[in-house]
């Protein structure tokens, strides 16, 4: 007979289609409120005239305009091309694009495969560690830094930022997390998130010294210095080593089949969020499998 426990990467998977959905609207919406912010100050503290300072666009061309009001919330999901608003039952994860085979239901639009892909992606990270932790609080906040990184994955290739409205809180949750050595003593969370932190801007400064161009964002930073509050310092030369291995493999990659201008800067988040989410399912496995191979 199944256990409860088995039961639940599938009901976490499930979970995980909802939350991607949602992510797709914060890696669509975020950058372009925080333009609007930027252009607001930009706006007050230059005292400059509105109409000098453009009006950020959103994917798609989609104008926003200053009048409407725009958050996570507000305006309602619409298609792109004719803006007709989607009806709920257009909306059902993944299922919506197949039935609807990834057209909009009004206009005949197509509908970019990435959104799905977000969904489905999220779903099974979600069920991955949902099977990892099982029934634990360690399960639930290791769910909540997944779906961050999905977010801040996609919205460092858009757009090549790193947004503080994710990447500090959940770093200040990560170091609180230690408090109760959930995945790591507050000793280690601490010189993590320093190490993190501080290993990223000596590189950042020593490339600028060497070649007078910024090889890196701030952001990054802030996103090792995340997984050192989370994981502990241990975990950051593991982290750093995938992370330049995955950057390496996919920009080489991507010049190559891709054709892409190897002077064209790579966001490193995306590299960085994926070692990290390696480190935290199998990082203690990777250091014991690495520590027995060397004989320690």
């Amino acid at each position: 007979m199944a256990e409860l426990s088995d039961f639940l990467p599938y009901l976490v998977f499930i979970i995980g289609l909802m939350v991607g959905s949602f992510l797709n609207v914060v890696i669509y919406r975020l950058p372009i409120m925080m333009y609007r912010g930027w252009r607001k100050e930009c706006i007050e503290f230059l005292e400059l005239a509105p109409e000098a300072v453009p009006v950020p666009q959103g994917a798609g061309n989609v104008q926003i305009t200053e009048e409407e009001p725009f958050n996570l919330a507000l305006p309602l999901s619409r298609c792109s091309s004719c803006k007709t608003p989607i009806k709920p039952y257009h909306n059902i994860p993944v299922l919506s694009y197949l039935f609807l085979r990834g057209k909009c239901a009004h206009c005949g639009a197509g509908i970019s495969f990435r959104y799905p892909a977000i969904e489905l992606l999220t779903a099974v990270l979600s069920a991955v560690v949902a099977w990892h932790f099982g029934y634990t609080l360690q399960a639930v906040f290791a769910l909540l830094l997944t779906w961050s990184l999905v977010a801040l994955s996609f919205i460092d290739v858009d757009h090549h930022l790193l947004p503080d409205s994710i990447n500090l809180p959940v770093l200040w949750l990560g170091l609180l997390l230690s408090l109760f050595g959930f995945y790591t003593d507050a000793h280690a969370s601490i010189i993590g998130a320093a190490a993190g932190y501080g290993s990223l801007w000596i590189v950042y400064h020593l490339f600028k010294l060497a070649t007078g161009k910024e090889g890196m964002g701030f952001g990054d930073f802030k996103l090792l210095a995340l997984f050192g509050a989370w994981l502990g310092w241990q975990s950051l030369p593991l982290i750093i080593l995938l992370s330049a291995l995955t950057g390496a493999v996919f920009g080489i990659a991507s010049i190559l089949f891709a054709k892409r201008d190897h002077a064209a800067p790579i966001p490193f988040g995306p590299y960085l969020a994926v070692a990290g989410w390696i480190a935290l399912i199998w990082g203690d496995a990777i250091n014991r499998l690495y520590l027995n191979s060397v004989g320690l």
